[in-house]
This record gives C-alpha cells, structure tokens and sequence, in this order.
C-alpha cells in the first residue's frame, strides 16, 4: 500500500479495481478527489493502479480476497486505520463465463456465485457495522441489467446478479433507518475482458469510459439505481413486466438448434 493523502472528497473503498469498469472508476475518483482503496487478488495490478493516480497516496492498494469473508473484515479496518473512515464502497467485483446447457456445470454455478454474490455478502459484512456506528455512509453495489430476467447461455451469471439485485432491494430500508444509503449498478453490455467471451453481437455495447461516464452521474443525484446504457435498460425493465409467456416465447427465439 502506499502513502496517506489528504482526502479531499472523502474515502472510497473500491472493490474489483483490476480490470474494467473497476480500474477506469478508481482513476476517475481519485481525479475528481477521492482518496481510494481499491481491492482485488492482484497486488500487482493494483500497485501498477495507483502508480497512475492523479496524485501521490491518491490511490492506495489493498489486497484481498472476496471469497474470505473474515479477510475483508481485517482489510476494512486497516483501510481505515491507514486513510480514514470510508464514506463510500463500491461493491464492483464480478466473474463471468457463458454456459451453454450442454457445458451445464455445478462448479460454475459456485464459482460464480462465491464471487458475485457472496463477495457482495462479504463485502457488506465488512463495511456495514462501521458505517452503522458512524450513522452515515453510502454502499453501491454493483449487478447486471441481466439480473432482471434469466437469459438464455447465462444462467450462473444471470442468477448471481439477480440475486444481488434481491439482496439489495431487502437491505436497503433497514440500513436507511440507519443513515447508509445502499444502492444498485446495473450495467448492459460494456467492452471488458469479460464481454470479450462472447460469441454474439451485443446490443448496445458501449466503451469502459462510457459506463464510468453513467456511474459518475449517477453518484451525484440521488435514487436507489443507476442503470445504463439507458436504451437498453428500458428495454430490460420492459422485459420484467411481461408475462411468461410472452418472456418465453422471445428467449426462446435466442436459443439456435
């Protein structure tokens, strides 16, 4: 890790800071003033991160694992031992792999959902009683437009974040009783080494940049999600709301023999 800097928006713990959205994010916030603890298995890649900040200690590399719950614990608290309270987490971490019904797989299945959704779990563990004691503080967390609906060839995926999407929605007015403020990121189609498996053309896939573009917006207005690209997510909100079906009957048309 490195050096303390002066926080001029405040701490921000940035989980899944690596690659992708993730790594764009970290170095929009400490851009804009945030100091950031950003977290991910790779120490390597996280001090490479923080060596592009916009000022020294303006990143600051924690490493860590989702998958241990315990871990996190420890890892919240020297965050905020060495940079100070966090006033913001991001939840971001995130593991896909398309799955076929021929490839149908429990290992997937788990190894999905230890990182998808029981990181989140984690995670919340970690942060939630400080910022409980403190009476204050903001947790997004981030699903997927696809946790919506279940999507043919991406069922492990799918289900961890609609499982997230669940969780959020059941903690968020107990915590706001509290003074945290627990939010949605729910992205489409956006170019990441994780889209990079998929064989078919994706609707309105738009660049990393474009996604921490929506994100930045989203976290100065106020509202329990932030949804984008906007196209796409009226259409998959539109897909909730139809009967099954109807649902069925167009997913059914996604499925090549």
């Amino acid at each position: 890790m490195n050096g303390a800097a002066t926080n001029t928006a405040g701490v921000v713990w940035l989980v899944g800071a690596s690659t992708g959205i993730g790594r764009a994010l970290a170095l929009r916030l400490a851009a804009a003033g945030w100091c950031v603890a950003v977290t991910s298995r790779s120490r390597d890649k996280l001090e490479a991160l923080a060596a592009e900040a916009s000022g020294p200690g303006r990143i600051q590399a924690f490493p860590g694992d989702v998958t241990d719950d315990a871990g996190l614990k420890t890892l919240v608290e020297e965050i905020e031992a060495h940079a100070g309270p966090v006033d913001m987490a991001i939840l971001n971490q995130g593991d896909y792999q398309p799955m076929g019904l021929e490839e149908f797989d429990p290992a997937l299945f788990k190894r999905i959902a230890d990182i998808n959704y029981l990181g989140v779990v984690n995670g919340l563990a970690a942060i939630m009683p400080p910022m409980i004691q403190r009476g204050r503080g903001q947790i997004l967390v981030t699903a997927s437009l696809a946790g919506y609906r279940g999507l043919p060839r991406a069922a492990p995926y799918s289900a961890s974040k609609a499982a997230v999407i669940n969780l959020a929605e059941s903690l968020h007015p107990e915590l706001a009783q509290k003074g945290v403020s627990l939010r949605l990121i729910n992205p489409g189609f956006v170019k990441t080494p994780m889209t990079d498996k998929n064989q078919f053309k994706m609707p309105f896939l738009i660049e990393t940049d474009a996604a921490v573009d929506a994100i930045m917006k989203g976290l100065d207005r106020k509202g329990f999600e932030i949804s984008f690209p906007r196209p796409f997510a009226i259409i998959m909100k539109t897909l909730r709301l139809l009967p099954y079906a109807v649902f069925l009957r167009l997913t059914g048309r996604m499925v090549k023999t």
